[in-house]
C-alpha cells in the first residue's frame, strides 16, 4: 500500500532581534521522503529553532481538513526571546512511500 506525504521546507522568514545562533532570513532546511532532514552544504540550523518546529512537521506532511488551523498557519517562532526568529513551513512537493517502509 502507498501513502503520500508532503516534502517540506522550513525557512527563516525574519529575525527581529539579535541572531545569537547565526541564522539569517533565507536560511532553511528540508524534510523529504518522510524523515530525511537536508541542510545545504556548508550551512547549519540551530537545534533550538529546530526543536520548536519539529512537533508540527508530521502534521504539515499530511493532508489536513480545510478548517484546521494548521492547514492555514505556517509560521513558527524560535523559543529564544532575544532573537525573535520566525520560520515559515512550506510544502514543496509530494512523495509516495510504501507504508510498510514507514515506522
Amino acid at each position: 500500500m502507498l501513502t503520500e506525504l508532503y516534502d517540506l521546507r522550513v525557512t527563516v522568514d525574519s529575525v527581529e532581534g539579535r541572531s545569537v545562533c547565526g541564522l539569517r532570513p533565507g536560511d532553511y532546511f528540508e524534510l523529504v521522503n518522510s524523515s530525511q532532514l537536508r541542510i545545504p552544504s556548508g550551512k547549519h540550523f540551530c537545534v533550538y529553532a529546530l526543536q520548536a518546529v519539529l512537533p508540527l512537521l508530521p502534521a504539515k506532511q499530511r493532508d489536513l481538513p480545510a478548517g484546521d488551523w494548521l492547514e492555514r498557519d505556517n509560521l513558527v517562532c524560535c523559543p529564544d526571546p532575544e532573537e525573535r526568529l520566525v520560520m515559515r513551513i512550506e510544502r514543496t512537493g509530494r512523495c509516495r512511500l510504501a507504508t510498510e517502509e514507514l515506522t
